[in-house]
Parts: structure tokens; C-alpha cells; sequence
């Protein structure tokens, strides 16, 4: 039987809510929609720390931040670690990176052998933010040259990517797909779409929680949208290729983004906090086992989807890795009474903070004394929100320390915890937010499990 092709398509500071299956009005991903509705949809996906490396790090190693090391911007990752394409590595695989990296610490200098985690094909930048803008873009190559790619810099690396699919189509390959899109170009904070988009999608539709809270939405949106819709289309080239060369049964492809975007409204910059805005992304599986999985409606984590790849292609998950393998639940076809009824998040940069999110209750706390950049973790935290998910969806309205919330806030301290030690933390100390009236009923702990 031969073995499947892999390829990760991973976009950058993608919102959920961008995708037309999640309720999007404006059509910017007919082909993510495709792929969810004939594939398999991870209809509740979240990352597992909501800023760059640190995610990156998680999805690469199958680990949390805290046990990679990476829990914070500018750490590069462990050389000594399992990952992906070693894995692969090892069972035969052509393994190969295109695009962002993130991982290395370099910048703007080039990524040493020694800092690419395994990846045998190299065309990649570390930080591609800082070394390419959206008409220019430039990466390194395996021998560390400089290469500048033409046309429009989603559209620079899809070309590459078909490329190397193209070269490879007799062999297995894993291919992981990294674009910056649609993150903010730093230098200008602003967000470049292709010229075609650029006034195509300004005012015509806010999320609820940004235009509740205001931020630079209302500015950025329309450029923001652009640069999903050319992603989109990019995601339908890649698929056109698979079926061209006769491996779109035979690849599975797997649409990720590393955290979501909150337009300044939760702080002061796109992400680092624990609302949904942050959190969750869009996610979808297709191809081999995955194509007509239909839908997945446990919590998936970024963390997962390491030991999900290596178990469709049929390679054992190393014990390191701590996230679990979704294909149980794609081919159960039902609810997996083992699957935790929680994801759990780890906050660095703008706090030292953790959160667990369940299918209806989001509860977040921080460690107001530590320093977020240097310290990877507290040993006392204070309760800092809880939300209501199904009362309250844009998390408009903060339930922590009210009285009426108690013993659920209890609860969930209890399972926050418990993930915790779970993912090699000591037990810290949570103190209770200061007690408050409100609500208007007393809701009790068995509405956890709504």
C-alpha cells in the first residue's frame, strides 16, 4: 500500500470566522469550505499558545510550549527534540519547508542546517515578515543563498510549493506549507492584500466582538479579508495540482493557522489573550482517511495535530509528543467518551497566563507579578475571565468573581489545574477573582457539562 503524501497548508494570524462554513458573508474561502465539507471539518480547532514560535513550536513537536522550551518569541527550538519531519524522515519521507520558520532566533540572517528541525528541502525564511514584503519576497535556500521570488508573495510560495510537489510526485513527501498571510506587514502595521482586493472587501462585514470593542478593525479589515481570499485561492491551487499530477486521493492536506487575530481590542497588539479571537482557527483534514470524514465536533488542539498526521500516514507517534492523535474520532463517527472535554492554552508575551476553554465555559487566568517574556510559567495565579460561551459567544461580558458563577469558576479552577500537571507544570496556587454580584441566576457546576 503506498504510503500517503502530507502537505500542510499553514496560514498566519488567521481568524475562525474568516471562513464562509463558520458564517463568513463575504465568500473569501470556497476552497477551505470544499475541504471542510468533503474532507473532514475540525469544526472546534484552537491553537495551544496564541503567538508565533510558540505555536509553531507545539505543531512541529507535538509538545507544549513549557516542555519544548519555545514559549516565547526569539527562543529557537531545541535541536535535540522529536518532530515532524524527522519523523517522516526516518519511514522514507521527502520531507521539505517553503515559506515563514520562525524557529531559528536568526531574523533576517539565514536558518543554519542545524535549526530547521529535520526538513531536508529548504526555501524559507525565519522571520518572513522582516525579509519580504507582499511583491517582494525573499527566502534561503538549502545552502543559505538568498532567493527572491516573483509575483505576489502567497502566489511566490504556492508556485514553489507546486514545484517541489511536481519534482517529488513518484516518491512520499511531506511538504509543510508556511505563509506569513494574513499577518500584518510590521514595518507599516498594515495589511497588504493582493491589488485586486484592495478596496474589495472595506466596511462590508465586522465580527460582532470588533464591532462591539472597536480596536484598528475598521481600518485593517478590508486588507485583512484580501489577503484570506488570495489564500484561499492558493489553497485551490495547491488542490488543482494534487488532482493534475493524480495524488489528490493520495495526499493528505491539512489547512491550519497558528492563532487568530483580535484587532487590538483585547490588548494592545492582534493576539496574546485567551478569547476566541485569539484562539481559535480554521482548521480541515482532507484526503486518505480523511476525505468524507464529515465533521468533528470534539475540541482539537494545535497540539493534536502532530500525532494526527503521523498516525494517517501510519507512523508510530513518538512518546513525547503530548497532544492526541483526531483520527480516532474521524473514524468512530461519534462522540469519544476518552476525548478531553477541554483544550487548554498557554499564555506568554503580554501575560504569564493559562486558560482551558470547554465546549461551553472559557476560564482564564494570569500571573500579574511575573515577567510574560522571561518567565515561561508562575507558581500563583489570579482568576482574570470567565465567559459563558453559549450566552455570551463575542465573550462581551466578564463572569469572573461574580457569585452567581462560583461554583462553576471552582470547577473549571479545578480542571485548569489538573491540565496543568497534565502538561509537566507543578500545581500553582489559583486565588479567586474578588467576589461580586451579578448574574442573573445562580448557575451551578452541572452545567458544566452543557
Amino acid at each position: 500500500m503506498k504510503r500517503p503524501n502530507v502537505v500542510v497548508f499553514f496560514t498566519d494570524q488567521q481568524r475562525w470566522d474568516t471562513a464562509g462554513i463558520h458564517g463568513n458573508p463575504l465568500g473569501l474561502t470556497p476552497n477551505f469550505d470544499r475541504l471542510a465539507r468533503y474532507g473532514t471539518h475540525l469544526e472546534h480547532a484552537f491553537t495551544c499558545q496564541p503567538v508565533c514560535t510558540p505555536a509553531r513550536a507545539c505543531l512541529q513537536t507535538g509538545t507544549y510550549a513549557t516542555v519544548n522550551g519555545c514559549f516565547a518569541n526569539g527562543i529557537p527550538l531545541p535541536e535535540e527534540l522529536p518532530t515532524l519531519a524527522r519523523c517522516f524522515n526516518e519511514h522514507g519521507y521527502e520531507t521539505g519547508y517553503i515559506g515563514k520558520w520562525h524557529l531559528a532566533a536568526t531574523r533576517t540572517e539565514p536558518v543554519p542546517e542545524r535549526l530547521r528541525a529535520g526538513y531536508r528541502y529548504w526555501l524559507a525564511a525565519d522571520s518572513l515578515e522582516h525579509t519580504s514584503d507582499a511583491y517582494r519576497t525573499k527566502l534561503y535556500d538549502n545552502d543559505n543563498n538568498a532567493v527572491q521570488l516573483p509575483g505576489y508573495r502567497v502566489d511566490a510560495l504556492t508556485d514553489a510549493a507546486i514545484r517541489f510537489m511536481d519534482e517529488r510526485k513518484e516518491l512520499p513527501f511531506f511538504l509543510f506549507l508556511s505563509f506569513l498571510e494574513p499577518h500584518h506587514q510590521n514595518h507599516r502595521d498594515d495589511y497588504p492584500a493582493p491589488h485586486v482586493y484592495r478596496d474589495s472587501f472595506a466596511g462590508r462585514y465586522t465580527p460582532p466582538d470588533l464591532a462591539a470593542l472597536g480596536g484598528n478593525a475598521q481600518q485593517q479589515l478590508g486588507g485583512y479579508y484580501g489577503m484570506v481570499k488570495r489564500l484561499d485561492e492558493a489553497l485551490g491551487r495547491v488542490m488543482d495540482a494534487l488532482e493534475s499530477l493524480g495524488l489528490a486521493e493520495d495526499t493528505v492536506v491539512l489547512f491550519a493557522s497558528d492563532h487568530g487575530s483580535h484587532f487590538k481590542t483585547r490588548n494592545g497588539e492582534y493576539k496574546r489573550s485567551c478569547h476566541e479571537s485569539s484562539i481559535r482557527i480554521p482548521s480541515a483534514l482532507y484526503g486518505g482517511p480523511f476525505t468524507g470524514g464529515g465533521t468533528v465536533r470534539e475540541l482539537v488542539s494545535l497540539v493534536d495535530l502532530a500525532p494526527t498526521l503521523l498516525d494517517a500516514a501510519g507512523i508510530e507517534v513518538p512518546p513525547t509528543m503530548q497532544g492526541r492523535s483526531a483520527l480516532p474520532l474521524v473514524r468512530g463517527g461519534g462522540r469519544d467518551a476518552a476525548w478531553p472535554g477541554e483544550v487548554f492554552v498557554q499564555i506568554s508575551e503580554s501575560q504569564v497566563g493559562r486558560a482551558i476553554r470547554t465546549k461551553r465555559w472559557k476560564y482564564s487566568v494570569s500571573a500579574p507579578g511575573r515577567d510574560p517574556i522571561a518567565d515561561s510559567g508562575a507558581d500563583r495565579y489570579e482568576e482574570e475571565f470567565l465567559y459563558d460561551l453559549t450566552a455570551d459567544p463575542y465573550e462581551l461580558t466578564n463572569l469572573a468573581g461574580m457569585d452567581s458563577h462560583r461554583q462553576v469558576a471552582d470547577r473549571l479552577r479545578a480542571r485548569l489545574i489538573g491540565r496543568m500537571v497534565e502538561a509537566g507544570e507543578a500545581e500553582p496556587i489559583i486565588v479567586p477573582a474578588p467576589a461580586r454580584s451579578g448574574g442573573q441566576r445562580k448557575v451551578y457546576a452541572e452545567e458544566l457539562e452543557e
